[in-house]
């Protein structure tokens, strides 16, 4: 796993368009090389302004959106079209604008599909799709991501694995049910950490000063269980994108910017 990385903004505005323009390269250097590319969206504020800026920065059109595939960490489990599901603020905020192939558009299952209220029905069949979608040279059940993107809450948690609940425990799954989950609603599908991990780069995104101690805690050496952003890395890169008020209990020596 890779050593993080730290880039920090002077707010979450030029946050999100510096980090919108970094996807947009990494995308375009994944189609170029191998034809197609493969990223994992989160939502939150921090995600949705990353779609927003993605949908009106100048060069969104050098991606070949048609051979792109998009999956979630998270969702909340509520029925399709919800608003406060992170697919549909996802289409808001850029899906509608470009031109993706519904097909390679991955959203996890809605409550009210074909699993019902079995969360955990729904999450294994995610991660059955994961499975379908990877390639040999995966070397494992989920394709390996280009990006996979996570938000960094103020309790430490990533996707929806919460601090010291039975979701970041997991080691063998690649999809889990959450039930009783800290923060509304309730009931959530999540990738674990170990299809966290299978990314080749892994970005996780804060700001605001009510993410200052949840940065500081992930990066001083807490555990992944107590603190479950500390065990988001990535195979080749782990990147911590903050303004500087998510950086601001930070020692000075983390700061230096990570290379583009």
């Amino acid at each position: 796993m890779s050593t993080p990385q730290l880039v920090v903004h002077h707010d979450k505005e030029l946050m999100a368009q510096a980090a919108a323009a970094r996807l947009i390269t990494k995308i375009v250097d994944a189609q170029a090389s191998r034809g197609e590319a493969s990223v994992v969206l989160t939502g939150g504020r921090n995600g949705n302004g990353l779609l927003a800026a993605l949908a009106t920065a100048p060069a969104r059109d050098a991606v070949d959106w048609s051979r792109l595939d998009l999956w979630w960490g998270d969702e909340r489990y509520l029925p399709e079209g919800d608003p406060e599901r992170n697919v549909t603020q996802a289409r808001e905020a850029l899906l509608d604008q470009v031109p993706v192939d519904p097909k390679r558009v991955h959203a996890m299952p809605a409550s009210d599909g074909p699993w019902g209220a079995d969360v955990d029905a729904a999450a294994e069949a995610y991660a059955a799709e994961l499975a379908q979608a990877a390639d040999p040279e995966n070397h494992g059940p989920v394709p390996t991501f280009d990006v996979l993107m996570l938000g960094v809450g103020p309790d430490t948690h990533v996707a929806s694995l919460f601090p010291e609940l039975p979701a970041v425990r997991e080691t063998e799954r690649t999809v889990v049910g959450v039930h009783g989950a800290p923060k509304p609603p309730p009931t959530r599908v999540s990738l674990t950490l170990p299809a966290i991990r299978s990314a080749r780069e892994v970005w996780l995104l804060a700001a605001g000063e009510d993410k200052a101690e949840a940065v500081a805690i992930a990066l001083s050496g807490a555990g992944e269980i107590q603190a479950p952003a500390a065990g988001a890395k990535g195979r080749r890169r782990t990147l911590w994108l903050l303004d500087a008020a998510a950086a601001a209990q930070l020692p000075r020596s983390l700061y230096p910017p990570a290379s583009p």
